[in-house]
């Protein structure tokens, strides 16, 4: 094992009592023969239900499996060193072996191999090998490799936060270390110190690819690559060997659980089965690879072990054979008789069923204060939910004092709450977004920010593949309701990358609510809002409007709410509806008081949310007035305008008067220069223009 660059021995722990026999076996690592047997128990158990479910694929009764086999050894160490009920686990997919030592029953592992409706992992969402129980702490993994990394410093960061002695278990296979997100969270996690425990099952082989093709050690270590990380505790180890695998496990528990820092175990195992049951590993594996690694396989090292000290008989191990292999038939037959998903249930869990949004009490104002602009607006209600919530933790890239966010939103807050609840994030958006998600996950309500629409693309796979999606495939075992602030928008002279809008991206993903208001009692009350409501919330702020005047409004009180899913009417007319959000707002308002000196009546819709969006306002808005004209700052092509255009032809078809018109940015990124921003953006004059021909039409 190697211990931050330094190679130590492995000393197997003996236990004794002076000269009184403790029932313990020194030579096992003071393990008694009933915890030897129960170790070969698990693993034995974990192999025979690999072949079972392959016996089954053939059979067409199943339909995807991915092996363990060759890993046993390392997965039963690692899960013998879990507290139940404290630890948190994210494993990945080869992870059953572990996930059965932790205390999954095999029969909710058939259910979810066979896609039935009592599968606990998922409900028949997700495909097999996503392990799964809330009273264990270990939240459904999705498929993306390395994803799971940030979300368990997430986790070990809400455990720290807490006063939590836990410990946080991640693993992956080697290919995955070549992610940028685990370098990310190997960082964060040894930077802070946080409790986790990185297990790197390098079976030498990422499906097809070679361990040296994806290392880049010496010697293609992934140990060896780390190195440089203070705080880590760096072992390696041959995870085929249990006697030797179990006692790193416990150095690396221990390490962790005194708050020393982060570990990591590169568990040296072999990859018996193909890839997944999809694969056939003799197409690109040489022979002699494949024998060689029947050569050290787990079971058979430790089975033998335990004969020649003559704990277990050859007869016995037989007989001991059978009896799991029973089981997990027995197992395996009950779970063929269960019943299919009822499909309608495909529609569950998208959002929050709890019905807490719905008794919030919205809208409610007992007093205003003096005009105030959004960002202070967005401030105020920052620190009256955490004056109210303690849970409430908010985190990113420069939002601490001095500075307190480059818009100033953040100002004063940790002053004021302190660094333990209101801290500067590592430059990397993966890492915010993920740690918000494991935060949310153990029990927080973390309220992240962004600086800039355009820089949040490294953290979209932690939005669309985790944080909206954990409670659908967990089947509404686990939410991960955090709240992440964002800066969109033109108007300002940013350029290229600092001026997007985002908000058509993403709405094309099932359980995220997007807030986008357009003045300061608005942004007030929706990010009160979100921040106690049980969804994910992406909150975009115009930064265009953060302090203009015409944005300010009397502010409300703590109390004042504002609902998501519900438009305003900012301006009722009878001759053409506009439906916007955002700077739009105001910009048709300036257009408006034109037209409206011209005789003209107009109608302003502003939706506050993208999601979910207030049909119900815009069909009766378009209804009274026969026109609409949808305007939004994004691009044209598949800009977000062009979904509410079409549910306004589906829906009102027979109350238009005119075509269904929009008005968007260019189809051109947003240039620096003033007279270029001005020429691909919307202005006033052109809503004006576009508003009139309609009107005319």
């Amino acid at each position: 094992m190697t211990k931050n660059g330094k190679v130590e021995e492995a000393v197997l722990e003996t236990k004794s009592n002076g000269n009184k026999p403790t029932g313990k076996i020194d030579s096992f690592g003071g393990m008694t023969k009933d915890e030897l047997m129960n170790v070969l128990r698990l693993m034995t158990l974990s192999r025979t239900i690999d072949h079972k479910v392959m016996n089954l694929l053939k059979q067409g009764k199943a339909f995807f499996h991915i092996a363990g086999s060759g890993h046993e050894a390392t997965q039963v160490a690692f899960g013998l060193a879990m507290k139940k009920g404290i630890d948190w686990a994210f494993p990945y997919y080869r992870d059953m072996c572990f996930s059965i030592t932790a205390g999954i029953k095999i029969e909710d592992i058939f259910l979810s191999f066979l896609a039935k409706e009592d599968d606990p992992f998922t409900g028949g969402r997700q495909m097999p090998c996503h392990w799964t129980s809330k009273e264990l702490n270990i939240p459904t993994q999705s498929s993306p490799t390395g994803t799971q990394f940030l979300q368990a410093v997430g986790a070990a960061l809400a455990m720290k936060k807490k006063g939590i002695n836990g410990v946080v278990y991640a693993s992956s296979g080697e290919g995955t270390t070549s992610q940028g997100e685990f370098h990310e969270a190997v960082n964060w996690a040894s930077r802070e110190k946080l409790p986790v425990v990185f297990v790197v099952q390098n079976n030498k082989w990422a499906i097809s690819v070679p361990v040296e093709n994806q290392a880049g050690g010496k010697n293609s270590s992934v140990v060896e690559m780390m190195s440089g990380y203070e705080n880590l505790l760096r072992l390696e180890v041959d995870g085929t060997d249990f006697l030797q695998v179990n006692a790193i496990a416990q150095s690396a528990f221990k390490y962790a659980r005194q708050g020393k820092g982060p570990a990591l175990v590169e568990a040296h195992v072999v990859r018996l089965l193909s890839h997944s049951s999809s694969d056939d590993q003799k197409k690109y594996r040489p022979s002699e690879s494949l024998k060689e690694d029947l050569k050290k396989d787990p079971i058979e090292i430790f089975s033998n072990q335990l004969i020649s000290k003559g704990i277990l008989t050859n007869l016995a191990y037989e007989e001991f054979k059978k009896e799991i292999l029973q089981h997990v038939n027995e197992a395996a037959d009950w779970s063929l008789k269960q019943p299919e998903p009822k499909a309608e249930t495909a529609l569950r869990y998208v959002l929050d069923e709890s019905g807490k949004r719905d008794r919030l009490e919205y809208e409610k104002i007992t007093h205003q204060g003096k005009p105030i602009v959004m960002v202070d607006a967005i401030n105020h209600a920052l620190k009256e939910e955490m004056d109210r919530n303690d849970k409430i933790f908010v985190f990113g890239e420069d939002i601490a004092d001095g500075k307190g966010g480059v818009f100033t939103a953040t100002k004063g807050l940790s002053t004021a709450f302190g660094n333990e609840r209101v801290f500067n994030s590592q430059l990397a958006e993966a890492s915010i977004v993920g740690v918000a998600t494991g935060m949310a996950l153990a029990g927080l309500k973390p309220c992240a920010e962004i600086q800039f629409g355009d820089y949040i693309w490294p953290a979209f796979m932690q939005f669309r593949d985790e944080l909206v999606m954990y409670r659908y495939r967990s089947n509404n075992l686990f939410e991960a309701p955090a709240v992440i602030r964002v800066a969109v928008g033109g108007y300002i002279h940013g350029g290229l990358y600092h001026s997007q809008n985002i908000e058509g991206f993403f709405s094309h993903m099932p359980g995220l609510l997007i807030a986008y208001p357009s003045n300061s009692a608005d942004a007030k009350g929706l990010l009160k809002t979100a921040l106690r409501i049980n969804d994910p919330v992406l909150f975009l702020e115009h930064k265009g409007l953060y302090r203009q005047s015409y944005a300010s409004t009397p502010e409300p009180d703590a109390d004042y709410l504002v609902p998501f899913g519900k438009a305003k009417v900012v301006k009722e007319g009878n001759d053409v509806s506009i439906i916007t959000y955002g700077a739009m707002v105001h910009e048709s308002n300036f257009a408006a008081k034109k037209l409206e000196e011209e005789g003209y009546s107009i109608e302003i819709v502003d939706l506050r949310t993208i999601a979910p969006l207030d049909v119900e306002t815009i069909y009766k808005s378009v209804k009274k007035t026969g026109k609409v004209m949808v305007i939004h700052e994004d691009t044209l092509t598949a800009g977000f305008g062009a979904e509410i255009a079409a549910r306004i032809s589906e829906n009102c078809f027979e109350s238009l008067d005119g075509p269904v018109r929009r008005l968007a940015g260019a189809d051109t990124p947003i240039p620096y220069a003033p007279v270029l921003e001005n020429f691909v953006l919307p202005t006033r004059n052109k809503i004006y223009d576009a508003i009139k021909d309609l009107l005319e039409y």
